[in-house]
């Protein structure tokens, strides 16, 4: 006879006196696993014992156990059904269960409930988002055609995985491009590729902090990401004011072992860290035994004067790790950074990359570094200076004409967004969700800061507005101010 069950029964041989054990324990697992539904009938035990080859008295026992388990229930006249499991669970309040849950995770994540947003355009007819570039200009042919011959090269290779530092192609691409632009000194083996700054900066999290006792220093205002990350591997995050001379090193705590800067252009300030600040900051780091962050996230973009040296190239005692990204010069989609580690470092971050996803994209790796090779970045990222200087400018004449005088224009000569401090009298945040109301997509400054109270202003992003919006943004928003 068939089976009258819609899953197998492995039974033991007969004369084993293991065969109720095996028949109950198979039932009681097709209940907890949903193959027999809740208020299903069973068959008969007489049915299921002429199927299996076993005795009545089998059955009958297996069903009694289930019975007396609660796994099914008995009803006069019609049979035995499986029993509804969720009725027997106690009810557990929602708190009581949020907290119990709560505990599984380590401190630091307990208190996140909401998913990070994707970015998107959204309805602002005048965007001055930050960190955004304008990708429209990007040479799209020429790079489907060098992911063509990246994707061609990868079929006839072995199937292996990629390096853990990166394509040695692209490695040696960008150890000669930030040789030229920023005279940052490194060679290829000095270069891991990351997925984005904000992967180099978690590597260096994992590799530089011991948990309750590093002492990270933080730019005031900074970069948020950047915090949040050493936060969660457990180090104590300290912010140091910044003036116009970028990072105010006299306020550096003694106890520093990490210091975070962005000297080129300060976010979200916009300031550049003076020769004098730099120099000091150096020889802070190097008394102290501290590592340097340097976080040169958009200084390709410069548009008055030549660039200060980077601190890495300053540096003569491997106090600073160079992190640097291509999505604000190329596109944010594409997800490829790097960090130039020094001699000491190197190792460990390698193999920080290796155990968080061995390596990236290594068709894109080789498209980029052909990319950079054959001057298409070069050339890109000249042909995008032009436009967003001339974005900047409409800008800093909008601010200055609309303003009157009331809207203070922090110095800035690099980069995708300048900042401005507002008036005591007006609250920056206000001001911000009524330009949202009306279209107008701003940042705060204080959104930045650790000390919310201590900068008062907004931060204006010209990466992906067009410049012919710019002006109309500005009066509508000092319209708003007016009020």
């Amino acid at each position: 006879m068939d089976n009258p069950f819609e899953f197998p029964l492995d039974l033991p041989e007969r004369g084993s006196r293991q065969r109720l054990a095996a028949l109950h324990g198979q039932l009681r697992a097709a209940i907890l696993d949903g193959r027999l539904k809740a208020g299903l009938r069973l068959p008969a035990t007489r049915v299921v014992a002429d199927a299996l080859g076993v005795s009545r008295n089998t059955v009958v026992a297996a069903y009694d156990l289930l019975l007396s388990e609660g796994y099914i229930v008995a009803r006069r006249g019609a049979g035995n059904f499986v029993a509804d499991l969720a009725a027997r669970r106690p009810v557990v309040p929602a708190k009581t269960l949020a907290d119990r849950n709560e505990r599984r995770l380590a401190p630091y994540w307990r208190h996140i409930d909401t998913m990070p947003a994707p970015m998107e355009l959204g309805a602002f007819t005048c965007d001055f988002r930050l960190g955004i570039p304008d990708s429209r200009s990007f040479p799209y042919e020429v790079w489907r055609r060098l992911s063509a011959r990246a994707l061609r090269h990868l079929s006839n290779a072995a199937p292996l995985y990629g390096h853990p530092q990166g394509s040695p192609a692209l490695r040696e691409a960008i150890a000669r491009h930030i040789s030229f632009a920023r005279a940052v000194a490194c060679e290829r083996d000095d270069v891991i590729v990351t997925n984005g700054a904000q992967q180099a900066f978690d590597l260096l999290a994992r590799v530089l902090v011991t948990p309750g006792r590093t002492v990270l220093a933080v730019e005031d205002p900074g970069y948020p990401p950047l915090q949040e990350v050493f936060r969660a591997a457990d180090a104590k995050v300290v912010g140091v004011p910044v003036d116009e001379e970028g990072l105010v090193v006299d306020k550096l705590p003694d106890d520093t072992n990490v210091i975070y800067v962005t000297p080129s252009h300060q976010f979200p300030l916009g300031v550049l860290m003076s020769p004098r600040r730099r120099m000091a900051l150096l020889d802070f780091a190097r008394s102290r035994g501290a590592v340097i962050i340097e976080d040169d996230y958009d200084s390709e973009f410069r548009y008055s004067g030549r660039p200060l040296d980077a601190l890495q190239t300053l540096d003569r005692d491997g106090v600073v790790c160079y992190v640097g990204t291509f999505s604000k010069c190329l596109f944010p989609t594409l997800r490829i950074g790097y960090a130039v580690a020094p001699p000491w470092l190197r190792v460990a971050l390698a193999n920080a990359k290796y155990q968080a996803d061995w390596h990236g994209n290594v068709m894109a790796q080789d498209a980029l570094a052909a990319f950079v090779a054959e001057g298409h970045l070069v050339r890109h990222v000249r042909h995008m200076r032009k436009i967003y200087a001339e974005r900047r400018d409409i800008l800093l004449d909008a601010l200055k004409r609309h303003g009157d005088g009331r809207l203070h224009v922090y110095p800035s000569d690099a980069g995708l967004h300048l900042a401005v401090r507002l008036p005591d009298s007006v609250d920056a945040t206000q001001l911000a969700k009524r330009a949202a109301a009306v279209g107008i997509r701003l940042e705060t400054l204080n959104s930045c800061a650790l000390d919310s109270a201590a900068v008062n202003g907004l931060a204006f992003g010209f990466g992906m507005i067009d410049a012919q919006r710019i002006d109309e943004g500005i009066r509508r928003l000092v319209q708003l101010l007016d009020r």
